[in-house]
This record gives C-alpha cells, structure tokens and sequence, in this order.
C-alpha cells in the first residue's frame, strides 16, 4: 500500500501514513458535474412575474372601420397616453410575451449512490497531480499530494502565522496566483453584489477547529471545512475537480470511513 509523509509547521517531513483506498478510485467527471448541477438548482431562489403585470390598463380594441391598427388602446382623450397601444406584448408597458414564472420547477433530482460516487470521485481527483494542474493551481514547490499537515494546524489563531506555514509547505506562489486572478465581472452582475470574480484556492480539510477557521477565512480563496460536512461542490467547484487540498492528519486517516462505491 502507498504512503504519503505528514508535514509539521516547519515544512519538513515528520512520519508516513498509509494512503486511504479512496484515492485509487478514477474520478468520474460527469457523475461530478451532475451533482453540482443539482447542487446549484437546488439552491436557486424561485422567481417570476405578477400575473397582472402589463394587465392593469383599460386598454381595449376598437375594432375596424377606422383606418388604424387593431391593436387594444387606452381610453380616454386629452392626456397624452390616450389612444395610445397598450397590454399588448409589444406595447410601451404592456405584458410580457413568455414571463419567469415562480412555479416553474428547476430543480434537478440526483440519486443517491450517483451523489455519494460524485464525492468519492472529486476526492480522489484531488489526490492526482494531472487533475490539479489542469485545474489551474500551482504546485511546484508543494513536496506531496496528496499533502497532509500534523494537526497541530488546526491550533492556529493568527492569519501571519497561518501565512508563513504556507510558504513553508510551497504553498505561497498559489496565494499569488490567486491574489492576481480577482477580476472585475462582465455584464450587470456588476451591480447586484456581485462585482468580482475571484479564484478558488486551497481547501483546509480539518476533523476539529481550535481556531484555524478564522486564521485562514481572510486569506484570498482559501477555504476551511470538516471532513464532517464536506459535499462535491467544496472539492470541485464549479464542477471541475483537481481542487488543491491541504489535509489535517486526523481528516485524512478519517478518509477510510468512507464508503467507497466503484
């Protein structure tokens, strides 16, 4: 069986561990895509348009034998929308030809099994340099993937002290490379709270927080979560696995508790 060594704070190899079977397993990209699918279908909000929208006027057509179109228009004279067209689709304030409705269901369903195999799948994709590097991250100084940290990690309470173990495990040309990716978004987005796109980086995978979660949350694109609570869409967001993970011990041994599904 395959080994991978655990790193201390000081970046340096401290033992070895056996490698859990669930990185053997070839991802399945598109078992993968279908669960973050459903993930974000699940997670819209329902929207749509007032049926009345468009609707409330006295807009009404007169019929033929006066020369004009027959399209529905406002009653009444001496104010400067009268007679005008209106209700109608291509009117100044009339209805919608095919409106969001809120009823509509956009949600995509997902068995089971094929959403346990997505996880399984984004794990082990994580655990593949290829993977990794086709998903854009930066690991030429990292000594070992999959890279699993003593977990005395999980202790650190300052974000300069979590800073300078990265660089000790080569971590810090990803946290550039993140810090230059933040772009502004094209189209309206800008203005909804929207206005930046930013980069994923690093996945701090732990078993218990003694204070790691807020020592790393204001780093750029690094994320920390439970083995616990984990999903697909924290290993391959977007729907595109090979996230760069950095593993506490304890998360890592609890990797073989998995259910692993071929």
């Amino acid at each position: 069986m395959a080994e991978v060594n655990v790193y201390g704070l000081n970046g340096k190899a401290k033992e070895s561990i056996h490698i859990p079977t669930i990185f053997e397993i070839k991802p399945k990209l598109k078992i993968i895509q279908r669960a973050v699918e459903a993930h974000f279908a699940r997670s819209k909000q329902p929207q749509g348009r007032d049926l009345l929208a468009g609707k409330r006027t006295t807009a009404q057509s007169w019929g033929t034998g006066y020369g004009i179109a027959r399209v529905p228009r406002i009653k009444g004279s001496g104010f400067l929308t009268a007679r005008n067209a209106g209700f109608i689709p291509y009117a100044k304030g009339g209805r919608l030809t095919h409106p969001p409705r809120a009823e509509k269901n956009t949600i995509k369903k997902i068995n089971k099994k094929e959403k346990t195999i997505a996880l399984i799948s984004s794990i082990s994709a994580s655990g593949n340099k290829n993977w990794i590097v086709n998903r854009g991250h930066n690991i030429d100084d990292v000594p070992e993937i999959p890279l699993v940290v003593d977990d005395k990690i999980q202790t650190i309470k300052k974000t300069q002290k979590m800073v300078e173990v990265f660089t000790k495990l080569g971590l810090n040309k990803e946290i550039d490379r993140v810090k230059t990716g933040k772009k502004i978004r094209a189209g309206k987005g800008k203005g909804r709270g929207r206005k930046y796109k930013n980069k994923k980086g690093v996945l701090i995978v732990i078993k218990d927080d003694f204070g790691i979660y807020r020592a790393a949350r204001n780093i750029p694109g690094v994320d920390v979560k439970n083995i616990e609570s984990v999903s697909t869409i924290d290993f391959a967001p977007g729907g595109l696995p090979g996230r760069l993970i950095l593993w506490a011990q304890s998360a890592f041994n609890d990797l073989e508790q998995f259910k692993v599904m071929v």
